[in-house]
């Protein structure tokens, strides 16, 4: 078969999978595709059931006959579930009934918007009632103005039943205004149907405190950040056990992403980076001890598990992705210890593209720490030729750069264009130590830079890198790395793309709406003018002071509806590009947030992106 070159019309062809489950009878995985449209600029749903052994595959309506309800509850007499209900007055016509075409929001405190939605005086709330129609539900949060499931991502898996149907365990941030944009602090909470008493389960810790799940001998688990406003914090498995709660996973030097126990509840099997991948471990259960929780990692590879969806006879099923592939369901035999893949939702279209070939190169740092590096070559590639090679700079900043694949950020597409990719596993990346981890907090612009710097001027000595034509690129954190880069960077870079970054650190302080992570990552607050920390981030560390040293092309891409790092961020850096002279493109989407989430915007990002490159390197 002819090896074609991706593109981003064949990107945006490809089906998106997400596991739905087994079947209760366990025969069969459950899982939906999402087929992108660009045509329509949206996407279509299909519900899928494949047959564990054979393979067969067949379309279906919903889950309701072949897939437990989680939120039907074990005795099978109650149904819980969540609505959006109005609570507080928000609007002009809230508050002055006459004025119905008034479009005016009053606000007297923060949380006034968040990710991408103005706050309109609606919460999410819990309710349950009888499992039948026309029954009327109870609303278990009565007036409160708190949120579950949380948002912007929260779901169902917020709320779940205790073992016997008598309780409510639900995932809330107690916390309104202004305390909800400084804290993380989620709880968990049992409601009881016999006594409608609310009881807050995690009340001694002062973090995030989620995912609630039942052990198979109805131990209740969950997640847990111990500090309060630190979003990146390690995160552990704890375990209520005869009114104890053992952390788990305390001792490794590590952070969960998620996790589900094992069919007897003697071991739980949990996902967490490591080495620049995401892997699958397991945790042995001690009840008797809190000390001694022995952990192994159970898969190793050029790879990324992703989700775990359940057990079948010796096997564990999940989710696995790489660089040139989006995410199948694979089975994973946790004797033998090898893979069978088990849909092929995009194998048709991915057989006929050439693959690019990543390797792992280890840079020496400027404090003389080994630090992995990715580099993603052309399919085609040839070392006697020269290629113009991207730094890709990660977001996060706090988020693991391992083996994935995204719809925007493309390496096998970016590749396939002709580039090399060089995308370091810089200070403040999990998977190497939380200390590594850590590093990157109140010191934005500093180690960080140097490994940049570092991993690029690595790779630049070899023979195949154009060290002429090297680019900087990246998105959040990334943005402002390419921002502040372009600031520092002494003529390393021919081009610069920037999207979503933050590129003025007092007016990001002054308009992102969770403030807490300002306060965490900058040190506090631009007027505290003896905070030597937060001094740091809002001058030395700060892209707007140095952008007198601008002098190379840059593509500022921004989403109007990014309240995370908002519009003003994107603004301010195409006005002083273009007041200094300097070869620069504002790429703005009036609806898209953080993301780029409408097919047609993808494809013109896409485009834009090649054009750009094609232009300035």
């Amino acid at each position: 078969m002819v090896q074609n070159a991706m593109t981003p019309e064949i990107l945006w062809k490809l089906g998106r999978i997400t596991p739905l489950g087994i079947s209760d009878d366990g025969t069969k995985v459950i899982y939906k595709v999402a087929q992108p449209s660009v045509k329509e600029s949206k996407s279509e749903t299909i519900i899928y059931a494949q047959d564990l052994k054979g393979g067969k595959t067949t379309k279906i309506k919903d889950t309701k006959e072949i897939l437990k309800d989680k939120n039907i509850s074990p005795d099978g007499q109650y149904l819980v579930y969540n609505e959006e209900v109005k609570l507080k007055n928000v609007l002009g016509k809230d508050f002055y009934p006459e004025f119905t075409k008034s479009d005016v929001q009053i606000y007297n405190e923060l949380d006034y918007r968040h990710w991408d939605t103005w706050h309109e005086g609606k919460y999410n709330h819990v309710l349950y009632k009888e499992n039948r129609e026309r029954s009327v539900g109870t609303d278990i949060m009565g007036n409160e103005h708190f949120d579950c499931p949380q948002t912007p991502f929260g779901d169902d898996k917020d709320y779940i039943w205790s073992p016997d149907s008598k309780r409510i365990l639900y995932v809330c941030k107690k916390k309104s205004g202004t305390a909800y944009a400084l804290s993380t602090n989620t709880n968990i909470y049992e409601y009881s149907l016999e006594t409608g008493i609310t009881t807050n389960k995690t009340e001694a810790n002062l973090g995030y405190d989620t995912a609630p799940q039942f052990s198979p001998t109805e131990n209740l688990t969950w997640l847990q950040m111990k500090r309060d406003g630190y979003e990146a914090d390690k995160n552990d498995i704890i375990v209520e056990f005869e009114g104890l709660q053992l952390n788990v996973t305390a001792n490794w030097d590590g952070t969960v992403d998620s996790f589900m126990w094992n069919i007897d509840g003697s071991k739980i099997y949990f996902i967490a980076p490591i080495d620049g991948t995401k892997q699958l471990f397991e945790v042995l259960f001690s009840p008797l001890t809190n000390e001694n929780h022995p952990i192994n990692q159970i898969t190793d590879g050029d790879f990324d598990v992703n989700d775990i969806i359940g057990f079948s006879d010796n096997s564990i099923l999940v989710t696995r992705a790489d660089f040139n592939h989006a995410s199948e369901i694979f089975s994973f035999d946790l004797e033998k210890k090898n893979w069978s893949q088990l849909t092929h939702v995009n194998t048709k279209i991915y057989d006929s593209l050439a693959p690019s070939k990543s390797e792992r190169r280890c840079t020496t740092t400027t404090d003389g720490k080994q630090m992995l590096t990715w580099v993603i070559f052309p399919p085609d590639f040839d070392a006697s030729k020269k290629y113009p090679t991207l730094l890709y700079c990660q977001g996060g900043p706090q988020s693991a750069l391992t083996q994935f694949y995204s719809f925007r950020w493309n390496f096998q597409l970016i590749a396939a264009n002709g580039y090399i990719i060089v995308a370091p596993n810089r200070r403040g990346m999990p998977g190497h130590g939380t200390e590594w981890n850590e590093q990157i907090s109140k010191d934005w612009g500093g180690q960080v830079m140097d490994d940049y710097l570092s991993a690029i001027d690595d790779i630049a000595t070899e023979s195949y890198v154009d060290k002429n034509r090297l680019g900087c690129i990246g998105a959040s954190f990334g943005g402002y790395s390419a921002f502040y880069l372009a600031g520092k960077h002494r003529n390393r870079f021919k081009t610069f793309i920037a999207h979503d970054g933050v590129f003025n650190t007092q007016s990001m302080y002054g308009t992102t709406e969770e403030v807490f992570f300002s306060n965490w990552d900058f040190g506090g607050a631009y007027w505290e003018k003896e905070n030597v920390a937060a001094q740091k981030a809002y001058t030395e560390f700060n892209p707007i002071n140095h952008v007198g040293n601008w002098n190379t092309p840059i593509l500022i891409i921004q989403g109007g509806k990014d309240y995370r790092v908002p519009i003003g961020q994107g603004q301010e850096a195409f006005q002083a590009a273009q007041l200094l002279g300097i070869k620069s493109r504002f790429l703005y989407f009036p609806e898209e947030n953080h993301w780029v989430l409408n097919p047609q915007n993808a494809q013109v990002w896409q485009r834009e992106f090649f054009k750009w490159l094609e232009e300035t390197l």
